[in-house]
């Protein structure tokens, strides 16, 4: 089946979805939700010129094109506990000329902001098979700078970041306030141990994996009971 521009009632019946996902997960026990509007995925296609040709109230302006997108995040945000944070991943550029774009992302990011949103998660490309993406070390780190100081959000880093020194310079410096691991945690799951270690922290881990602190880092683990946090 082509794809097709959504009509008035599948809009709706997508938003209900993304309601009824945030309802499960706070039944679930989850106390934070991100909503995931980078990569291709649907919500980055309403922001993405490149992705929108729609004709309507949801296309055309940057304003059209954020109006899905924030209808959403306004959504879910009802029904998640006002306690629990609600934010947003977004692709900062889509690395492809006049495609969505830094400026956007930071009025988007304001807007976010204005409608409760505590922080951001700043990547990048994944909406059209031209991106250029001009890949090393933290290559995505300076779209998050940015976006933390023109709007003051909390915001997350990711991009090549696999080094422990690396990201607590990242944070250290003032450029993001959290980093987010992935392929490196796949590649190495423990990690957070490893970075601990190297950084002169300490863990908390269960007393079954005390044995396995290496000679020179005895004090490397503590103690954790089971359910706490």
């Amino acid at each position: 089946m082509p794809p097709h521009a959504l009509d008035a009632a599948d809009l709706k019946r997508v938003r209900d979805e993304f309601v009824a996902t945030a309802k499960r997960a706070v039944r679930l026990g989850i106390e934070a939700v991100e909503l995931h509007g980078a990569h291709g995925y649907l919500l980055h296609q309403f922001l993405s010129p490149i992705a929108n040709k729609r004709t309507d109230e949801y296309g055309g302006s940057l304003a059209n094109r954020m109006r899905y997108p924030l209808e959403i995040y306004d959504a879910v945000r009802q029904v998640v506990p006002a306690g629990a944070p609600v934010w947003f991943r977004v692709s900062a550029t889509d690395w492809v000329e006049d495609g969505w774009d830094l400026d956007e992302t930071v009025e988007l990011a304001q807007a976010l902001k204005t409608a409760g949103s505590p922080a951001i998660h700043v990547s990048t490309g994944g909406v059209s098979p031209k991106q250029a993406i001009k890949v090393g070390p933290g290559y995505q780190v300076p779209y998050a700078e940015r976006i933390k100081a023109e709007t003051g959000l909390t915001t997350i880093a990711v991009g090549l970041i696999t080094e422990p020194k690396q990201a607590e310079d990242i944070l250290q410096e003032g450029k993001a306030d959290a980093i987010s691991l992935a392929r490196a945690m796949l590649y190495n799951p423990r990690w957070p141990w490893h970075a601990a270690a190297e950084l002169g922290a300490r863990v908390h881990a269960p007393k079954q994996y005390w044995r396995s602190q290496p000679h020179h880092l005895k004090d490397l683990f503590k103690d954790t009971a089971f359910g706490q946090r």
